[in-house]
């Protein structure tokens, strides 16, 4: 008998050991090479295990186990050989007698319907599970039948009967979980940031009526021409990293006794995944076009969502831009990413009245919060980078040339 042990990965440097979040299989199924089997969380990031072989495996460790890394947590019977679906498929037509195809015909009909039935996503689950919120609360609109983030938020929004939620309502029954490494270093993260910075919070607000009526008349055009979505984090992006450019202090860290200055905008775009916010890097997004950087981003979530998402794609960046506004947040005070000295929050666009040329109208209206290290970016620079974000956002052409009006270009202003 041929046996292969499967260790613990590395997550990355310094980490030592992680958690096993859950077996994506049983002890004693067959598993195909490079097949996820488990998933694992460090205290930066959740990652998979997969299988190194085809074969048996068996499971070694628990979930919720706190394992090191290099430690064996399950092995695979390489010699134990598995039944592919295609022989299966292959073979079932040739069978003459009539009762085998009707089995094999009701056998692909339950793997269809149990998958059909309501199945949630990753995030989906996530959600689901902290409203407490049934799989038949929810009208799925996803593939085959599966339920999507957006469901359970159309859900939640329309409001649902709870009296047959099980856990909740009278008792006085309590329920306790394991923090998970991910959460606890967020924990830390945030308290060191609240204790060893002197942070503070400048507030705009930003008439989103030019970016509506930009994307009402192009998002046709620029899906079919950039096979992607025109979406506000990209015009936000832009705008932050010409805003960048006229306050280096905005987009600088302090280091010891020095103040690093940042000729680049690697720019943190906070996405929701299963496990918790992960803040995964649009790179020289300085440099990028509006479809490169939706395009980007577009491929950052999917990781994230699927728990593809590595330690390479979260280390580093400039600056942060997180987007409460996908919850319905009007306005909030979002907690700078150290080492960075800054990070901007989106909220919901609302229409609300405005007075426009001595004029009461309708706009739709974003608060926009920019929360800064008062000990490197001053007063003057935080008010200012905040102002140009919104003349830009206000007037996106700005964006195509360095934050200036066009006519201040063509007079050389």
């Amino acid at each position: 008998m041929a046996t292969i042990e499967m260790k613990v990965p590395s997550p990355g440097e310094s980490i030592t050991e992680v958690v096993i979040a859950r077996w994506l299989k049983k002890d004693g199924d067959y598993v195909e090479k490079d097949e996820e089997v488990a998933e694992v969380d460090s205290d930066k990031a959740t990652l998979t295990i997969n299988a190194e072989e085809s074969g048996a495996i068996k499971l070694l460790a628990a979930e919720g186990d706190t394992v090191k890394v290099g430690q064996v947590v399950c092995s695979i019977d390489t010699s134990v050989k598995g039944e592919s679906k295609p022989k299966v498929e292959a073979v079932a037509p040739k069978v003459e007698a009539k009762a085998e195809p009707k089995k094999e015909v009701v056998k692909e009909t339950a793997k269809s319907d149990s998958y059909a039935s309501g199945t949630p996503s990753p995030a989906a689950k996530k959600l689901m599970d902290e409203n407490k919120m049934p799989a038949n609360k929810v009208a799925a609109t996803g593939k085959d039948g599966r339920i999507t983030k957006g469901d359970v938020l159309n859900a939640l929004a329309a409001g649902f009967d709870s009296s047959s939620t099980a856990g909740w309502g009278g008792s006085r029954d309590t329920e306790r979980s394991k923090m998970t490494p991910l959460r606890k270093k967020l924990a830390q993260r945030l308290v060191s940031v609240k204790n060893e910075t002197a942070m503070l919070t400048t507030f705009n607000e930003v008439d989103m009526s030019a970016i509506y009526a930009m994307r009402a008349k192009y998002k046709d055009k620029f899906k079919e021409v950039h096979g992607t979505n025109l979406g506000f984090m990209s015009f936000f992006t832009k705008a932050v990293t010409e805003a960048l450019n006229h306050y280096p202090a905005v987009n600088a860290m302090i280091d010891g006794d020095e103040i690093v200055y940042h000729k680049y905008a690697d720019i943190g775009i906070a996405v929701s995944a299963p496990k918790g916010l992960v803040v995964p890097v649009v790179r020289n997004a300085e440099q990028m076009s509006l479809a490169q950087i939706e395009t980007e981003i577009k491929n950052l979530a999917i990781k994230a969502r699927d728990n593809k998402i590595t330690l390479e794609d979260m280390s580093g960046g400039t600056f942060t831009i997180t987007n409460g506004g996908v919850f319905g947040s009007m306005m909030s005070t979002p907690i700078i990413n150290p080492p960075q000295s800054a990070i901007l929050g989106m909220h919901n666009v609302v229409e609300r009245p405005v007075a426009v040329n001595g004029q009461v109208v309708i706009r739709p209206m974003m608060y926009v919060a920019l929360s800064y290290d008062h000990r490197i970016i001053d007063g003057r620079e935080s008010v200012g980078f905040l102002v140009k974000v919104k003349e830009m956002l206000e007037n996106p052409t700005k964006m195509l040339f360095g934050g200036k009006d066009p006519s201040e270009v063509v007079l050389g202003l």
